[in-house]
């Protein structure tokens, strides 16, 4: 499908569209941290404790005076960085190993495949995630391999049951005819044959990385330097105790927009690179 049929379709969906805006408009918002005009004060301690929401502090301060709005408008940079940078890499390597698996299917190579996302589809998913960060806490990537190692096996599985559809068409056996390398074929012909499914998996993973941060934040095994939608939860559990819920519902409220964005994106792609949904 080319991006200007799917952009028709796209825009007959207006679920997809308003995660489309709310999505981009975070992504402003992280734009604007990265160029160092939004969220710079989030770790200045300047305001009393606890105060309630005003003029000053939009969102009020935590229990070090730090302003709660300013370090929810940084997370959504971390948020972004986290997000990315997981949803990209586990995305290409599930592609690469599933291209992989698909094309030489049968084989031992397919077999070593399988064993591996066998493995680690056996077992459970948080656990995994929450011991491959712990056994590499304190590296500055440890949340990011971790994530990255568990992520790719859906793509993985997908991509190959798609090479091996694709193996079979003739454009695939007039490549082969002529001599082009495997290699080449994979990467020139198969591969981009695959991308509504890369593009949907990367959505879908960038939300999983999220929520995942989020969790491995909140059990302290996250994010070290900076601060994040996790971190600020895991600081509102014991002002939560004290009668204090600004922090809790900052991070859970950009938390909850964000993921609502991505989520409604997602089912949109999926709808419009859905074939029964496209019209000839």
């Amino acid at each position: 499908m080319g991006p200007g049929r799917l952009w028709s379709q796209l825009r007959n969906d207006r679920a997809g569209l308003a995660g489309l805006l709310i999505v981009s408009l975070f992504f402003l918002v992280a734009a604007g941290v990265w160029a160092g005009w939004l969220g710079q004060n989030w770790s200045a301690a300047n305001g009393g404790r606890w105060e309630s929401a005003s003029a000053e502090y939009w969102f009020g301060t935590n229990i070090l005076g730090q302003d709660i709005f300013q370090r929810s408008i940084y997370s959504i940079r971390t948020a972004f960085e986290i997000g990315l940078v997981v949803a990209l890499a586990s995305t290409v390597l599930g592609a690469i190993l599933g291209a992989l698996a698909g094309w030489y299917h049968g084989t031992w190579m397919d077999g070593a495949i399988l064993w591996l996302k066998g493995v680690l589809d056996s077992i459970p998913f948080y656990l995994l995630v929450a011991a491959v960060a712990f056994a590499l806490h304190g590296k500055p990537w440890a949340m990011h391999v971790a994530m990255i190692a568990t992520f790719w096996t859906t793509t993985g599985r997908l991509v190959r049951a798609e090479v091996m559809k694709i193996k079979s068409r003739e454009f695939i056996a007039a490549s082969q005819a002529i001599g082009l390398p495997d290699l080449l074929i994979l990467s020139r012909h198969v591969l981009p044959n695959t991308l509504h499914i890369l593009l949907i998996q990367v959505s879908i993973t960038f939300v999983a990385a999220i929520k995942t941060e989020v969790i491995l934040s909140f059990l302290g095994l996250g994010i070290q330097d900076g601060v994040s939608w996790g971190l600020m939860l895991a600081e509102s559990t014991q002002e939560v105790l004290a009668g204090h819920f600004n922090n809790f519902m900052a991070a859970s409220l950009m938390l909850f927009v964000l993921l609502l964005g991505f989520n409604l994106f997602a089912d949109a792609l999926q709808d419009a690179f859905d074939p029964k949904q496209v019209t000839l």
